[in-house]
């Protein structure tokens, strides 16, 4: 199989793809036997992997999943992740990507919040179901991406009984193709629904060269960020959408990364800051070949520019920044390269402009508008906002004004329209490009009964960005090490957001009516810093 051939590809601007669906349709139409998917030694055409995708939205109807139907997919990576997701783009079901770092109960969770009837695991998550097997909600069917067991149907058994046949079921642009998880203040996570139109829109920049220029069906792109953020779910299809070969890897693997990139000749990635850090400084980076790379897209948290210039010094390609959030669908803000030097510039310290057909504002506490250089929240108009949470109506209209999404990021803008992030307007910690919000863990934590009062919040740390910090208010009379409050949390939430300290306190800063005061909380560890994120 082949890469395939074409400069430019504009086959969304032009209306030949328009709705997810159609990307695995178009592209087994133009360039059939070129290469679609690179997984484990296994390489499927656009046709095989159209055909596939066919038979897992045939599967599905004839499983009872009409249009807008909740499926849930738990696994790590996999070429499989994207046969599904073509198959419930097809079928107009709704694909909810559940996240594997999350302790069972919190798994539970989210199945029973999606009220999903199918659910796909790997095998080794097999025993995490086992746990939770009676708090699934819906779920009626269970299918292993592996052989069958007990009552769970294999997948390629489950597979094989469908029509390859393409079920051509009507899709809108407004209907929701994806469901991603994203934690909230509350402390329980909430289902982003992005819309076909979503995705699309988020597709259609790289179309225009967000991330450059792209000689389509030639390039080669790596996908090892985890398929229930919405960086990785969308990266993936960025390749698909221009008829690109897409390398997945099960996971972030800084050796299995360097290897595939000088093997594979892979031309375009992603990665979150902490990632490029691994990969920077891993004896192996000292002998890749990173010739075939023409650029690294790096996001979710802010990047140091000490790791940019390393970056850029050991890649030796373009490097491009994106800013966006699941309620965007992703990137809304990009820097591109040319805004990338290897000594530095001031707008390396931005996320860069917005893209085509989104405006940013700044607004104060009232909701008025700042000039630039004023720091305020960050509200975003664009077509890549999401339709809401799923269920969750108030919450909807709590992060909306008007058509403007309130990203919970606080920034300003300077006089050229680039945007820079100052802190954040809610609590959210961001560590290794994960979302941690603090209200889950302190739930967690006031379980155990030496605690009187605890605050989590994010301290600056030079590998991940932001470090997990609890500050423990003892009970009168009460004794009890760090490491055994890291233990208690440990059993009860994913292990990314456990703390990674613990400091005690006589007395939480609250105001008069009680609420928290965390920016006093946090001062002193941030100290000497002319910014609150890292």
């Amino acid at each position: 199989m082949t890469g395939g051939s074409g400069k430019g590809s504009t086959a969304i601007t032009d209306g030949l793809i328009r709705s997810v669906g159609d990307i695995p349709r178009h592209h087994a139409q133009v360039r059939p036997e070129a290469t679609a998917l690179v997984f484990e030694g296994r390489a499927s055409s656009y046709a095989r992997w159209n055909d596939r995708a066919s038979q897992v939205a045939n599967a599905l109807i004839g499983d009872g999943c009409g249009p807008a139907a909740r499926v849930a997919l738990f696994a790590k990576n996999s070429d499989w992740y994207y046969e599904i997701y073509g198959g419930t783009a097809k079928s107009n079901t709704v694909l909810v990507g559940v996240n594997w770092r999350l302790a069972a109960p919190e798994v539970a969770q989210v199945i029973r919040d999606s009220d999903a009837g199918i659910l796909f695991v790997a095998p080794e998550f097999a025993p995490v179901i086992d746990q939770i097997k009676d708090e699934l909600g819906a779920v009626r069917r269970i299918i292993t991406l592996g052989p069958a067991r007990g009552d769970w149907l294999g997948y390629e058994d489950w597979l094989a009984a469908a029509s390859s046949r393409d079920p051509m079921v009507p899709v809108s642009p407004q209907d929701v193709a994806i469901q991603l998880y994203t934690s909230g203040t509350t402390g329980l996570p909430k289902g982003v629904m992005l819309t076909n139109e979503n995705i699309l829109e988020a597709l259609k920049a790289v179309e225009a060269g967000v991330y450059g220029v792209l000689d389509a069906g030639n390039e080669r792109i790596l996908m090892c960020m985890p398929n229930f953020h919405i960086a990785g779910s969308n990266w993936g299809m960025f390749g698909f959408a221009i008829g690109a070969a897409v390398h997945v890897l099960k996971e972030v693997d800084p050796v299995r990364i360097l290897e595939t990139i000088e093997r594979e000749k892979i031309t375009r990635a992603l990665f979150v800051p902490a990632v490029i850090m691994l990969l920077v400084q891993h004896p192996l980076a000292k002998t890749t070949d990173f010739s075939s790379l023409k650029t690294v897209v790096y996001g979710a948290s802010p990047a140091p520019f000490d790791l940019l210039r390393q970056a850029m010094a050991t890649f030796g390609c373009g490097l491009a920044q994106a800013y966006g959030l699941t309620e965007t669908c992703g990137t809304v803000v990009s820097l591109p390269e040319a805004d990338h030097e290897p000594g530095g510039n001031k707008r390396m310290h931005s996320c860069g402009k917005p893209l085509p057909g989104t405006t940013i504002r700044i607004v104060d506490g009232e909701g008025a508008d700042l000039p630039p250089h004023t720091v305020g929240e960050i509200l975003i108009r664009s077509k890549l906002n999401m339709a809401g949470y799923w269920k969750r109506p108030e919450d909807t209209a709590k992060s909306f004004v008007g058509d403007w999404f309130r990203s919970g990021d606080a920034g300003y803008l300077d006089e050229d329209g680039y945007l820079y992030i100052h802190d954040r307007v809610k609590d959210m910690i961001v560590s290794g490009g994960e979302n941690i919000y603090p209200a889950e863990i302190e739930s967690a934590l006031f379980g155990h009964p030496a605690i009187a009062d605890v605050a989590v919040i994010g301290v600056p740390d030079d590998k991940w960005g932001e470090a997990v910090k609890a500050v423990v208010v003892l009970k009168p009379g009460q004794a009890v090490e760090a490491a055994e409050l890291i233990a208690f949390a440990k059993a009860r939430i994913a292990g990314y957001k456990v703390p990674k300290s613990v400091d005690f306190a006589p007395v939480l800063p609250r105001n008069p009516s009680g609420k928290l005061l965390k920016r006093e909380l946090r001062r002193p560890y941030w100290e000497g810093r002319d910014r609150q994120v890292n």
